[in-house]
């Protein structure tokens, strides 16, 4: 469809006078696509405008009959997205479902969780009838380990009548994922836009200075096109400058014209956040977001821009700030205000500065959106959840550090994460061009940081698999060839099946190459293949025998260091001035590794262990430590290195040959037997043996290849089924599904209930573990089905405040166990840990505890809090719903008291 074909259209017309503005091209092309009745996706960067494909299909519903249902991958974008089409269609013609909110569900135009509607699909809800349009906003998110595979279940089992629009960010096998869509939905037009309606520069900010991070690099001069392209890291090289100041802060062993040793001539500094504020105000560049990858991240950040007298507004703005904040927030509890540090978060807002993380209540988050959105906040430090579609636009961005801690190690940002950060840069219709800010970084190379800038590869990978509530709803409404059909049907088994092809390719490659190698191994003195057997033998040998002398020696360091006292003096040659190094504590890394730590002779405080170490380390002095301070502090150090100044270094002296003989000596009796028979083989006497050798070596290489792909293939055929199988070994032995995998009516209570520990919540019910509870105590247990603490260490001692919650949560566990063992047993992957650390604050807010009272010593957020009782809330809700009388009664009452104050606001 061209620009002089659209208005002939009389939809695209009644559209366009609506939305006041031209569209592009690429949202031409999707609209066409929907128009001939097909399904879209539509892959293009964060603000080129993909939601307007969405926003047509509601409008095709609203002015041409059936429904359209905008999903969304979480409730704070239904949220949004529902006040949006509500303002442009008017309230009753528009919906909201998102699990804790349900209005106007029977509208033309639904906004919902995408959990919703793949809820109506499995309950067959009579909603469904008259759908015409299904916008799955963010629909990359089916990449999400725990929750993607919800996606790919709406898509396989939308009826084939349901035109589907999937809008995706920018993801390198777009096509790919297409054609996939093409398949299950018969028809799939593939729109993907790269160009950004905002172009976004970017730059490296170190030493005062904000440099630009690529540059055209020409000797002879660049087009003004070019520069401009490499501003925008899709040409150029690592900036040279930058590239030369970190390479003269790290020289070393400099020699003054007096022969004495200089420092580097160049030192790289972090900028502070106050000083990065001035530098963006100064250049015209805010609003600008920040990201921290930590909550608390957040708040300092923004307690350090206050407190350093960071004002980004004026007058005018600071009293409609005021004016906002107080209307939004009026319906909220004074004394639940207090716990939040509402004072505090006020004062920064009207200073122009505010976070915005999970850490925070909804209704705080929703304020300072509005605010950013209307100009009236130009600073917002978050985390990255704020890229998650939030409408939050800015002109710059600036990311602290391009590591962030994945909960087990501080990994590189993906370039998928890093396009997705900065893509909040550039406000369309407002900014001529957005920035995004890198500011320096320690512990990363500056080319290692334009490598990541500049990188175009990000994949979408499926994070499906099947659970047990997926396998009994499946088996609702189909017999088990087509579970598994559907199964087989998904973009996991998709991509599995396409690796099978290319990786079945190589592997006729591979089996062409081995006979090839193998008409060359014919040896004219002997058994070839016999002779390499015991090569391969030997090599085996000698290689395990290695390996467990390093293990003897490496334990034997592991136990030195694991004897030495504080105090013990040991001589490092490669540390301080004369290699002397003094104990003050014996640490254990994380895996169980004992290091020392010590103090040199040049007052540094460092680790050993059995890395730094070859031999065993023993004590050549020992000293007195200080007897008060602790090694962090400079003067405790200055007195263990002036007490060391004053021990000798031993004499270096050459190793004596050992002259008895040992362990290590020499080679087993089974390697000298072997290295005997393989010598008088005939084969090793060959003169083409060399040759010989080098052509079963590189057979060899491709032998191990073509095993390890064998291994691929015959694990990703399949799997999904197989892995559908080991699900209903369970259920079978369980009686939720019956010998031909019918569902049982147990079958069919499972299939209500939505969770992660789906089984153990359908088994708690079906042996009536929470039958005798009150409605305050069902809704602190239920938590324990839900609650996992931050940063994955197990609460100790939980506070379980009544005997009925005792005697529930134990069973509960003792339940997870057994459920366990059945799980090992048929190969199904154990149900995660359970913890009970938030069931006694689940069961204070349910009895109708203020915020303050309901929190007690547990150490969590305001913002997590709310959403831990959100959880539970939906939990009891589906709880009400499967569980008999008693279940239902107190599910109601829990409920009621769960849903109220800061949880509701």
């Amino acid at each position: 469809m061209t620009r002089q074909l659209t208005r002939e259209v009389p939809l695209v017309a009644s559209f366009l006078d609506e939305f006041g503005f031209a569209l592009d091209p690429f949202q031409e092309q999707a609209i066409a696509g929907l128009l001939a009745g097909r399904s879209v996706l539509v892959a293009a960067p964060t603000g080129a405008g993909k939601t307007v494909v969405g926003e047509f299909a509601c409008h095709d519903a609203i002015h041409n009959g059936g429904r359209a249902f905008y999903t969304t991958p979480i409730k704070a974008l239904s949220n949004q997205k529902f006040r949006d089409l509500s303002a442009r269609y008017g309230d009753e013609r528009v919906g909201l479902l998102t699990g804790d909110r349900s209005i106007n569900g029977d509208a033309p135009v639904v906004v919902m969780t995408t959990e919703v509607l793949r809820n109506m699909i499995y309950e067959a809800s009579p909603a469904l009838r008259s759908l015409r349009h299904v916008i799955l906003d963010e629909v990359h998110y089916l990449a999400d380990r725990s929750r993607g595979a919800v996606w790919e279940e709406v898509i396989i089992q939308l009826a084939a009548s349901v035109q589907l629009s999937a809008l995706s960010a920018t993801v390198s096998n777009a096509e790919d994922f297409g054609r996939w869509l093409a398949e299950v939905r018969d028809d799939c037009e593939v729109i993907i836009e790269e160009a950004r309606p905002v172009p976004l520069k970017h730059h490296y900010f170190v030493n005062d200075r904000i440099h630009d991070t690529f540059r055209a690099g020409k000797k002879k001069g660049a087009s003004k096109e070019y520069r401009e392209r490499a501003s925008q890291a899709l040409a150029g090289i690592p900036n040279p400058d930058v590239v030369m100041l970190e390479r003269r802060s790290r020289q070393r062993n400099r020699v003054s014209n007096k022969g004495r040793r200089m420092a580097p001539d160049v030192k790289l500094r972090w900028p502070s956040r106050p000083q990065v504020v001035a530098e963006l105000a100064a250049r015209n560049w805010l609003p600008a977001i920040f990201f921290v990858f930590s909550r608390n991240g957040c708040e300092k950040a923004v307690e350090q821009l206050v407190r350093s007298g960071v004002r980004l507004t004026d007058h005018e703005e600071r009293e409609e700030i005021a004016s906002l904040v107080d209307t939004m927030l009026a319906d909220i509890p004074a004394e639940d205000l207090r716990v939040l540090n509402f004072s505090s978060w006020r004062a920064g807002l009207l200073d122009g500065i505010a976070a915005h993380h999970a850490g925070m209540v909804p209704a705080f988050k929703e304020v300072v959106e509005l605010l950013f959105q209307r100009g009236l906040l130009k600073v917002v430090v978050a985390t990255e959840t704020l890229a998650l579609g939030i409408n939050m636009p800015a002109k710059t961005v600036v990311i602290e550090r391009l590591e962030k801690w994945n909960g087990e190690a501080h990994v590189l940002l993906t370039p998928g994460e890093y396009t997705q950060l900065t893509g909040r840069a550039g406000r369309r219709g407002i900014d001529t061009v957005g920035h995004a800010v890198v500011l320096y970084q320690r512990d990363l190379n500056f080319t290692t940081v334009a490598g990541l800038v500049g990188t175009r590869t990000y994949p979408l990978r499926s994070s499906f698999a099947p659970s047990y509530n997926m396998a009994v709803n499946l088996l609702r409404h189909h017999d088990l060839r087509e579970a598994e059909a559907l199964l087989g049907a998904s973009f996991a088994q998709f991509e599995a099946d396409s690796s099978v092809t290319r990786k079945a390719d190589r592997l006729l490659e591979l089996e062409h190459g081995i006979r090839g190698y193998a008409s060359r191994l014919d040896c004219d003195h002997g058994d070839w293949a016999a002779y390499w057997a015991l090569h391969q033998e030997l090599e085996r040998l000698r290689h395990d025998e290695a390996e467990s002398r390093r293990r003897r020696s490496d334990s034997a360091v592991r136990d030195a260091i694991a004897r030495l006292d504080p105090g013990d003096v040991l001589h490092l040659p490669w540390v301080g001035r004369r290699g002397l190094a003094a104990v003050v504590g014996i640490q254990l890394s994380k895996g169980g590794t004992p290091l020392a730590q010590v103090v040199t002779d040049e007052y540094a405080l460092t680790r050993v262990g059995p890395r730094e170490l070859v031999d065993p380390p023993e004590p050549v002095e020992r000293i007195r430590l200080p007897t008060s301070g602790n090694p962090r502090q400079k003067e405790y150090r200055r007195a263990i290195g002036n007490t060391l100044r004053g021990v000798d270094p031993p004499a270096v002296q050459a190793m004596e040959p050992a002259t008895e003989p040992t362990e290590d000596n020499g080679p087993s009796p089974e390697i000298l037997r072997l290295e005997e028979q393989l010598h008088t083989h005939p084969c090793h006497g060959c003169p083409d043996r060399n040759d010989h050798v080098v052509w079963q070596e590189r057979a060899d290489e491709l032998i191990a290849e073509a095993d390890g792909l064998r291994s691929t293939i015959r694990h990703a055929t399949g799997s999904l089924v197989r892995q559908l199988d080991r699900i209903l070994r369970v259920l079978r032995d369980l009686g939720y599904v019956t010998g031909d995998a019918t569902p049982t009516d147990d079958g069919l209570l499972l299939a209500g209930i939505y969770s992660e520990v789906d089984l153990l919540v359908a088994e708690a019910v079906r042996r009536g573990l929470l039958d005798e509870l009150s409605a305050q105590e069902l809704a602190g247990v239920a938590s324990v089905f839900l609650y996992e603490p931050r940063g994955g260490d197990p609460t100790y001692r939980p506070e379980l405040p009544t005997v009925g919650i005792y005697e529930a949560t134990h069973a509960i566990f003792e339940l997870a166990e057994e459920l366990r063992d059945r799980e090992r047993t048929a190969g199904v992957r154990p149900l995660r840990d359970l913890d009970a650390g938030f069931v006694a604050a689940a069961w204070r807010w349910a009895s109708g505890s203020d915020l303050d009272t309901a929190l007690g010593d547990l150490e969590l957020t305001g913002g997590d809090f709310v959403r831990n009782i959100k959880q539970v809330a939906d939990l009891v809700g589906q709880l009400r719903s499967v569980g008999g009388a008693d279940l239902a009664t107190s599910g109601g009452a829990a409920m009621a008291g769960l849903r109220r104050g800061i949880v509701e606001a």
